[in-house]
C-alpha cells in the first residue's frame, strides 16, 4: 500500500475519465484522494449507505450487485482493474442503490465527493467524461433488462457471455479465455437465469464445441454461434 501512494498521481493519470488533465490538476487531486484495501468477500458498501464517494479500481475486481427480498442475488455488473464505481453519488449525493462487493483482494482509490465536486466544476472534461461513463453504463444496465426480459435462457447465457468477453476476454489459441472465474450459480445471477439452466445450456456447448472449460475458465471457441443464439427471436 505504501508503494501505490507514492503513485497516486500516476493511477489518476492512467485513468480514462482523467488522464487528459494537466499535471497540476492531478496533483491537486491524487492529493485529495485516498486508498482503501478490501480483503476477497468484502462488502465496500451497501445499498442505503450514504454516498459520499467515487472508487477506481486499482488492482482486483469488485461486484455490483443487489439481493431480492426471497434473498437472491442479482449481479449487476463486475468492475475490473482501472474500472470505476460509485460515480453516481459523485453528482447527486443519494444513498447507494447497490451493494460493492469485493471478488477478490482489491485496491481502490477513494474520491470523496465533497472534495472532487469542486474540482470537477472547474475542470468541464473531467465532468463531461463522467457524463459519458455514466450514460455507457445505463446503456449497459438497459441491455441487461432487455435480455432478462424479453430473451429466453440460451439467449441470455450467450449474450452474457459475450458482454464479459469484451472486458475479461483474452485471445487464445483457438478462443477467447474469460479471464475472470465465475461460478454457474454467479452466471446465473448475472443473467437472471437458475444453475440448472446455466449448467445445461453450458454442458450442450461444451459437447458441440462452441465452449471450453479448462481449469475453471471458459474459453469461447466459436464467438460467431454464440452471436447466432444471442440474438435469436424467443
Amino acid at each position: 500500500m505504501a508503494i501505490a501512494e507514492q503513485h497516486r498521481e500516476a493511477i489518476l493519470a492512467g485513468h480514462p475519465i482523467l488522464r487528459h488533465l494537466q499535471r497540476d490538476d492531478l496533483r491537486r487531486l491524487a492529493a485529495s484522494a485516498h486508498l482503501a484495501r478490501h480483503k476477497r468477500g468484502a462488502v465496500i458498501f451497501q445499498k442505503g449507505d450514504a454516498g459520499t464517494s467515487m472508487m477506481a479500481v486499482i488492482r482486483g475486481r469488485v461486484k455490483i450487485c443487489t439481493i431480492s427480498p426471497d434473498g437472491r442475488e442479482l449481479l449487476l455488473n463486475i468492475i475490473d482493474t482501472g474500472g470505476i464505481f460509485g460515480e453516481i453519488a459523485i453528482l447527486d449525493g443519494q444513498p447507494r442503490t447497490a451493494d460493492a462487493v469485493a471478488l477478490e483482494e482489491s485496491d481502490l482509490l477513494v474520491l470523496e465527493r465533497d472534495r472532487f465536486l469542486p474540482f470537477l466544476a472547474g475542470n468541464p472534461e473531467a465532468l463531461s467524461r463522467l457524463l459519458a461513463a455514466l450514460c455507457q453504463k445505463l446503456r449497459q444496465t438497459s441491455a441487461h433488462l432487455e435480455d432478462a426480459l424479453l430473451r429466453e435462457a440460451p439467449s441470455r447465457l450467450a449474450s452474457g457471455l459475450l458482454r464479459l468477453a469484451e472486458t475479461f476476454g483474452q485471445p487464445v489459441p483457438g478462443g477467447l479465455r474469460l479471464t475472470l472465474k465465475l461460478s454457474q450459480q454467479q452466471i446465473g445471477n448475472l443473467i437472471g437465469a437458475s444453475r440448472e439452466s446455466v449448467n445445461k445450456h453450458l454442458n450442450d456447448w461444451i459437447r458441440a464445441g462452441h465452449l471450453l472449460s479448462e481449469g475453471g475458465f471458459l474459453i469461447i471457441r466459436d464467438r460467431a454461434v454464440l452471436q447466432e443464439i444471442a440474438t435469436a427471436e424467443g
